[in-house]
């Protein structure tokens, strides 16, 4: 019996080592994102320039400037230009596909060109990490010179979609989880090292405590585990009264609850199987608990 117990203790602080190795990854991952993803974003922000530049070229503008990129949503950023310009939509998606190959994090994204005036889309288009799922229409159609607005929206990608205030948000929970766990981990109360390793006597019965056995007579009968430990407390302070609370908080309260008839259940049982020996009897002491009354 107390070699599974061992076991179990070891396996449930197997357990809790793993969520608490998983605990502190969490928190290093949320605050390693946290440089990452200021990287990325800086990265980003410079690729979309680009983008600017080149369509400025392209459209014979050597002077104006590209105005600071704007972030309007989560992974939606707008490019925007000091003065108008023309475009050809064959040359943007192309430069937008070639220039945003070196943002690793870019996969999918949909761009939609924006008039400055009412913000109707002038062009649109969708660009996938599987070329079939390419949404690129009317390519050959050169568009007026006007005052344009770049829209870029970025597919979330991994970990990245996650909110690091999600992430952040739930490490409290995750404290919480493991406040729990550590509770119900808690170590048994161990009993005097090498009374259970040998035989007990109670009057006329054997108590083999290790194997979980009592002899009467010649006869033996086994005991569940909990027997055995309800009469464990029992056999080292025969005679004296064993508080109810006592009982419980030893036998159930380390397992996460405590259980009301439970005890009396077992206190019963135990008595049917000491029954063979007249002189050994559980008692009960009224308003305090228990006693193993042994005659000699």
């Amino acid at each position: 019996m107390f070699d599974s117990l061992n076991l179990l203790s070891g396996k449930r602080k197997y357990l809790f080592g793993l969520i608490l190795l998983s605990f502190i990854s969490v928190i290093c991952a949320a605050f390693s994102m946290t440089g990452s993803d200021d990287f990325d974003i800086a990265r980003r922000e410079v690729l979309l320039r680009s983008i600017g530049h080149e369509l400025l070229l392209q459209s014979g503008d050597r002077t104006s400037r590209v105005l600071p990129v704007k972030k309007i949503a989560e992974n939606e950023y707008q490019i925007r230009f000091e003065n108008e310009l023309t475009f050809q939509p064959d040359s943007l998606v192309n430069t937008t596909r070639r220039l945003l190959a070196n943002d690793p994090l870019t996969h999918d994204y949909v761009v939609n060109v924006l008039t400055c005036g009412n913000s109707g889309v002038a062009y649109g288009y969708a660009i996938s990490k599987n070329k079939k799922n390419d949404i690129v229409p009317c390519r050959g159609r050169k568009q007026p010179r006007a005052c344009y607005m770049i829209n870029v929206k970025f597919k979330p990608a991994g970990i990245n979609a996650i909110p690091k205030g999600y992430i952040l948000g739930g490490l409290p929970f995750l404290a919480f989880v493991g406040f729990l766990f550590l509770r119900s981990v808690k170590p048994r109360r161990a009993l005097p090292a090498g009374q259970y390793n040998d035989m007990l006597t109670l009057g006329a019965v054997l108590f083999d405590a290790k194997n979980r056995k009592l002899i009467i007579n010649g006869k033996t009968i086994d005991l569940t585990g909990t027997e055995t430990r309800v009469l464990l407390i029992f056999a080292l302070s025969p005679n004296e009264t064993i508080e109810r609370s006592r009982l419980q908080k030893e036998i159930w309260e380390d397992e996460g609850v405590i259980v009301g008839r439970s005890l009396d259940m077992f206190i019963s049982k135990l008595r049917k199987k000491l029954e063979l020996d007249p002189n050994i009897n559980i008692v009960v002491i009224r308003g305090k608990g228990y006693k193993l009354e042994i005659n000699s």
